[in-house]
C-alpha cells in the first residue's frame, strides 16, 4: 500500500495527501501527475457499482468514503450505477459466471443501492456536487458493430489473455464465456463516456479492478488525447484475514432495513484490536492525532476506542441519534443487564412456545445459530445464555413461562443479543 512515506514526495493537493494519510491508496497509475492536477483544478472522478444486490455492504464502504474524501477536498464525485454492466457480470475476482439478472431485478437493486450514498455525498448540479449516472444509458444504445469499431479495435487479444482472472479460468479449465470476456471493454467504455460527458479524468476502484482501470486510462488517452488517472484502494481484510463485509451471521448491509443501526453499531464494536486504528482512519472523520491516541490504548482500554469507532461509523451512515440509541441499547444489554426496545427482536410462533420450543430452535429463529447442531455446540461451549443465565442444554424447552416483560433474552457469547417474543 502506498503511504506518505512510500509515495516519495510531499503532496501539494489536499486530495492526495488525505487519501495517503487515511490509507485509501494501494496502487496509482501516476500519483505525482494526479497530485499536480488536483492542486491546480477541480478533478472529476468516478467509481462504478454493479447492481447485484438490493444494497451495498461494508465491503464497499472504503470506496464510498473515498468519494466522500474527494468531495471534501474540493472535487467532484460521480457514482456510476452499472445498469448495463450488471447484465454481463464482472468476472475479475470470480471463478464462475454470475447469474443472469432481469431488467426489473437490476432496477430494483439500483433503487436500493442509491440510498446508501445520500448520507455520504452532496448531490446537485454545482461543479463540486456529486452526480449519479447509469451506464445503461449509453451501453444499451451502442450497436454491436459500432461498439467493435470504436472501442474493440483498441484492445488486443494478447493483452486480454494476460489478465489474472482470464489466466485463472483457462489454467484451471474453468468456463469463461464470450459475454464475460467483453466486460473489460465495457468498463473502459464507461471511462471514455464519462470523460466526454463530465470531463472525468480519474477512476477509483478496488485492487481487483487494476487491469480494468488501466484499460480505461489507455482508451481515454487514445480516443480523447487527454490525461487520465487510476487509483485503487487496498482490499480491506480484518487482522485475522476475513474479508470485510461478511460475518458469521451474514453480510453487513448498509441499508437499515437489511441491517439495523444497532447491528451495524455492534459490527464496528466487535472490531479486532489490531484493526482499530486502520478502521478509524478509513471509516471515520476523527482527526489523525485523536486516532493515534485511541489506537495506542492497551488492554481493556482498547474497548473505549472500539466504541468510538462504532459511534462514528454509525453516525456517518445512520445519523447521530441512531448511533446514540444503538450505543445506549448495547450499554443497557451488556453492561447493565437490562432490556432495551432497540435490541434486535424476532417473533417465534406462539403455538410453538405454548407447546415448548427447544433452545436450539429458538437460537436458530433468532439468527444466533445457523442450525440446531451449531446451537448445541454453542451451548456445550458455554456461549448460550437465556435470560442472562448460562444454558448447557440446547434441548431445554422454552415456554411462555420464560417470558420476561413479554420477551425472552437470548445471547450468543457476550456480544450478540436478540429478544424473542411470541407472535400475536
Amino acid at each position: 500500500m502506498i503511504t506518505l512515506e512510500t509515495a516519495g514526495f510531499k503532496p501539494r493537493s489536499d486530495l492526495v495527501r488525505t487519501l495517503l494519510e487515511r490509507g485509501h491508496i494501494y496502487q496509482a497509475s501516476d500519483l505525482e501527475g494526479l497530485d499536480r492536477a488536483a492542486a491546480e483544478r477541480v478533478i472529476t472522478a468516478y467509481i462504478g457499482f454493479d447492481a447485484t444486490a438490493p444494497s451495498l455492504h461494508v465491503g464497499s464502504l472504503v470506496q464510498i468514503m473515498t468519494l466522500r474524501r474527494l468531495q471534501q477536498t474540493g472535487h467532484r464525485p460521480i457514482v456510476l450505477m452499472g445498469g448495463g454492466t450488471t447484465k454481463v457480470g464482472d468476472p475479475s475476482d470470480k471463478d464462475k459466471a454470475r447469474p443472469m439478472l432481469t431488467d426489473a431485478f437490476i432496477a430494483g437493486n439500483i433503487a436500493g443501492i442509491k440510498r446508501a450514498f445520500t448520507p455520504f455525498l452532496t448531490f446537485g448540479e454545482g461543479p463540486r456536487e456529486a452526480v449519479m449516472v447509469n451506464n445503461a444509458d449509453w451501453l444499451e444504445k451502442l450497436g454491436y458493430i459500432e461498439f467493435l469499431r470504436e472501442f474493440g479495435a483498441h484492445f488486443t487479444i494478447n493483452k486480454m489473455l494476460s489478465f489474472e482472472f482470464v489466466k485463472n479460468r483457462l489454467e484451471n479449465d474453468l468456463s469463461l464465456s464470450f459475454l464475460e470476456f467483453n466486460y473489460m471493454l465495457m468498463q473502459a467504455t464507461d471511462f471514455v463516456e464519462l470523460n466526454r460527458r463530465f470531463g472525468c479524468t480519474l477512476q477509483f476502484g478496488g485492487s481487483e479492478q487494476w487491469g480494468n482501470i488501466i484499460n480505461g486510462i489507455e482508451l481515454v488517452r487514445r480516443l480523447e488525447q487527454k490525461e487520465a488517472f487510476g487509483v485503487t484502494a487496498p482490499l480491506v481484510t480484518t487482522a485475522s484475514g476475513a474479508k470485510m463485509g461478511k460475518t458469521a451471521d451474514g453480510a453487513v448491509w448498509l441499508n437499515a432495513e437489511m441491517r439495523s443501526p444497532y447491528d451495524y453499531w455492534q459490527f464496528w464494536r466487535n472490531t479486532e484490536d489490531a484493526d482499530v486504528g486502520r478502521f478509524l482512519r478509513l471509516f471515520t472523520e476523527l482527526p489523525l492525532d485523536e486516532i493515534a491516541r485511541l489506537e495506542a490504548l492497551q488492554g481493556a482500554e482498547i474497548n473505549a476506542a472500539k466504541k468510538v469507532l462504532a459511534d462514528e461509523a454509525t453516525t456517518l451512515l445512520h445519523g447521530r441519534e441512531a448511533a446514540e440509541t444503538a450505543a445506549g441499547a448495547a450499554k443497557a444489554a451488556f453492561e447493565q443487564g437490562t432490556l432495551s426496545g432497540d435490541l434486535p427482536t424476532v417473533e417465534a410462533p406462539r403455538a410453538e412456545l405454548e407447546a415448548g420450543l427447544t433452545a436450539a430452535r429458538a437460537f436458530v429463529l433468532a439468527g444466533l445459530a445457523s442450525s440446531n447442531g451449531e446451537a448445541r455446540r454453542l451451548a456445550q461451549g458455554g456461549g448460550m445464555r437465556i435470560n442472562d443465565a448460562a444454558e448447557k442444554d440446547a434441548d431445554r424447552k422454552l415456554t411462555l413461562a420464560d417470558l420476561s416483560d413479554g420477551v425472552i433474552k437470548l445471547a450468543a457469547g457476550k456480544k450478540k443479543i436478540v429478544l424473542l417474543k411470541p407472535s400475536p
